[in-house]
């Protein structure tokens, strides 16, 4: 499968080593960037094309994958209006909806929306898709074949989903940071220095994400399971629901996909 990249920052440099790493081309794979030393980075790190400028090479590829800025999108791909026929556009740009990517590309429809998350950066994200429903079953493989190159994937049924994955998924590893940067600025209260405070806070978000992907039990029962009666972990939970953190967390979420929805209006507006 050949494969082209609008954008060679981050997120595409993890995705081409990732697809290596599984055993793709690196001679199937192509990338455009503006800046002629990220193409040089691309090109060095991963033995792929890499261009400043789209070109026929470019276009001549299975499967585009669209990883510039949501607000750069619209020029960026007002090159490719009228010349795709028949390759799968996977955008992993936030906030752009399908309906106006198409009108973008003179109506062209064989569209995928992605939602992925910064542990994609190590291989370790989870990605939300929507497919337009023009898409095929083979389509669909496809794109899911790019986006596990970096980790997990969850397929919605509906676009204004992908809002909700923004919100849990997309936003959540800063809710995950925040929640270490707490544990460790209690652990240097009580008298640990810097490193010992955050090798105990990340150490235990680590272990605890991991022995709640390995248990079939929800992860309330396992609170459960750390919670002895009048012990310090009650203590804690207590203080914690006194001061409303797990309704404020969902608020949190709430609130960042109304303002997903708010980004995609305006993203979208001609």
């Amino acid at each position: 499968m050949r494969i082209s990249f609008l954008g060679g920052g981050n997120m595409a440099s993890a995705l081409i080593g990732g697809l290596i790493d599984r055993g793709a081309d690196a001679s199937a794979i192509q990338a455009v960037d503006l800046l002629p030393e990220s193409c040089a980075r691309l090109a060095e790190r991963f033995g792929v094309r890499a261009v400043t400028a789209i070109d026929e090479a470019f276009v001549d590829c299975d499967l585009l994958v669209l990883s510039v800025k949501p607000q750069q999108m619209r020029e960026a791909i007002a090159p490719l209006s009228g010349k795709l026929s028949g390759q799968l556009v996977v955008s992993i740009a936030a906030g752009l909806r399908l309906d106006d990517l198409a009108r973008w590309l003179g109506g062209y429809r064989r569209l995928v929306r992605c939602m992925p998350n910064t542990p994609a950066l190590i291989g370790a994200g989870v990605s939300g898709l929507y497919a337009d429903p023009s898409v095929d079953a083979r389509g669909r493989d496809a794109a899911e074949s790019i986006m596990k190159a970096v980790g997990s994937v969850v397929w919605v049924e509906h676009e204004p989903l992908i809002d909700a994955v923004t919100a849990v998924s997309g936003s959540g590893p800063a809710y995950v940071f925040h929640f270490i940067e707490a544990l460790e600025a209690g652990g240097r209260s009580l008298g640990f220095d810097e490193a010992t405070a955050r090798r105990l806070a990340i150490d235990t978000m680590l272990g605890s994400a991991r022995l709640a992907a390995a248990s079939d039990e929800p992860p309330g029962v396992l609170r459960e399971r750390v919670t002895s009666k009048g012990g310090t972990t009650e203590a804690a939970l207590a203080s914690m629901a006194q001061s409303g953190v797990f309704e404020a967390i969902v608020r949190a979420i709430a609130a960042a996909e109304a303002r997903g929805r708010e980004l995609g209006d305006a993203l979208g507006r001609d």
